[in-house]
């Protein structure tokens, strides 16, 4: 039901409403070109006044910042023209350190960073201070007026850089008496060599602290009487270069890609294959119309729903184990957390040699091990993400809990749930047995198996004691699902019988 019929009076049907006469239809029509004429002149000039007003800025800045008397120490800053910057002779680029490189070992040292000036402040004319990022990391950079290596012209210069300049910057590694608390490294870097590689513009549409922000500071700030900046998702999305430049966004794509290395990594280390499927084919993946269809020369065509078919083949074709990353594509009307419309699935198929726990053990290891390997090499990713959206760390157990699904309804029972104990489970009762389970053993992380036949599909294995069940599972897991707009933590369930979908974060 749409928003309009919903808003619908209950008792009696409204009137339809005839259609506007032609002459008044053809008004309307031509009223509404006119309103989008005027809108797209407006946009336009909108951002023409907005193209003025920064080549204004730049003009006025490389005033600003000209040198206003002959300085002998001129080579030490300044714009690295274009030409400069052409591949010419092969370099050695080990003399560039990557800034989440530089720690208390390199002091003394003498350093060439690259970065974007992320923070500038001048103090006085004689210091001015730059806090420098690449990758994520950040660092203190300080100019300081000395004779024969500082110029106050080149303390000018480095004050007046646009935020999210790339620079180059040679200088000497320190070690501060106190923490400093802008940067995520604990030295700073005394400048001799400051040179700009990419000027940014001096005003940006979003600025990187602000879409770093979280709602709980911005929420403390309100209460507090203090307004801060709230960039939206619209905004996020039409600047998502910008946006991709906050440390969450950094850590949420580093550590995907590490999941996605895990995965591999195991699996191949479990005698797997990895194999490719095509994603456009000529009939749905596995059943049904939550499809996107397309034309393909004449022909009918669909987005894969699942790789499914082909690592079945894959297996009837002697690989004996297969997996597969790659992209799914659903066309679902779900408005929950469980469907995107298109998202990255990792996916296994495995022959099972006389038990279906072989799967089973395959999956509790592939989890355990993709947990253990996040919290030990992406602690700072981690930590990153959780500042702008708080999260709890996922309870899991060395040896993963594994309950038989006649273990969770009598669990459900004994709280007062009331279920059928050969039906399936709704999303309620999932949520219900997951906040039960970690009462009782202290873990979010758990395999449900031995499923009722009757909910199965057809292809499921009945239990030999027991036709009533099957030889499959479900395995459970409090998931953080992480969108553009926010996040949150609820259960996600992972079934044995269609591919593995690991879906820690979504963008």
């Amino acid at each position: 039901m749409s928003f309009a019929e919903s808003q619908s009076p209950s008792s009696g049907a409204v009137p339809e409403q005839p259609p506007p006469p032609h002459n008044q239809q053809e008004e309307e029509d031509e009223s509404s070109k006119s309103q989008s004429k005027k809108a797209a002149k407006k946009e336009a000039a909108k951002q023409e006044k907005l193209r003025r007003r920064q080549e204004a800025s730049l003009a006025s800045a490389a005033q600003s910042l000209s040198v206003e008397e002959d300085d002998p120490l001129s080579s030490n800053y300044g714009d690295v023209p274009l030409s400069e910057l052409q591949s010419k002779v092969a370099a050695d680029v080990r003399e560039w350190t990557e800034v989440g490189a530089l720690t208390e070992g390199l002091s003394e040292r003498y350093v060439l960073v690259r970065g974007r000036a992320q923070a500038i402040r001048a103090v006085g004319k004689n210091m001015a201070f730059l806090v420098v990022r690449e990758k994520g990391f950040t660092v203190q950079c300080v100019v300081t007026a000395q004779p024969d290596t500082v110029s106050r012209q080149m303390v000018k210069y480095a004050a007046g850089l646009s935020r999210e300049s790339i620079v180059d910057i040679e200088g000497v590694v320190s070690v501060p008496t106190v923490p400093i608390k802008g940067a995520t490294q604990q030295v700073e870097v005394q400048v001799r060599k400051i040179l700009c590689v990419n000027k940014a513009m001096p005003t940006l549409p979003i600025n990187i602290e602000d879409a770093a922000r979280s709602e709980t500071e911005i929420e403390k700030a309100l209460q507090a009487g203090e307004q801060l900046v709230r960039v939206n998702q619209d905004t996020r999305l039409n600047y998502r270069v910008l946006d991709m430049r906050t440390p969450a966004n950094q850590g949420i794509f580093r550590i995907q890609c590490q999941v996605g290395n895990v995965f591999r990594q195991f699996l191949l280390s479990k005698d797997f294959v990895e194999i490719h499927t095509p994603k456009l084919i000529a009939g749905s993946s596995e059943g049904g119309a939550a499809v996107f269809k397309l034309d393909y020369k004449g022909q009918a065509a669909c987005l894969a729903q699942s790789p499914q078919l082909h690592k079945q083949m894959a297996i009837c074709g002697d690989f004996g184990r297969v997996f597969e990353i790659g992209p799914v594509f659903r066309a679902e009307d779900s408005y929950t957390h469980r469907h995107l419309c298109e998202f990255t699935g990792l996916d296994i198929e495995m022959e099972i040699k006389k038990h279906y726990f072989e799967v089973m053990d395959v999956v509790d290891r592939l989890f355990v091990t993709m947990f253990d390997t996040l919290n030990k090499n992406c602690a700072k990713e981690l930590e990153a993400v959780g500042r702008q959206y708080p999260f709890e760390p996922l309870k899991y157990l060395r040896s993963t809990l594994r309950l038989t699904f006649e273990e969770g309804i009598q669990m459900l029972k004994e709280a007062g749930v009331e279920v059928d104990p050969l039906g399936d489970l709704n999303t309620e009762t999932e949520r219900k047995l997951g906040q039960l389970v970690l009462e009782k053993y202290g873990t979010e992380f758990y395999i449900l198996h031995r499923y009722p036949l009757a909910i199965r599909p057809f292809y499921t294995m009945p239990c030999y004691d027991n036709p009533a069940y099957s030889n499959s599972f479900d395995v459970f897991i409090r998931a953080w699902i992480l969108c553009v707009c926010g996040c949150s933590s609820d259960l996600v369930t992972f079934q044995s019988h269609l591919p593995l979908y690991l879906l820690i974060m979504c963008l």
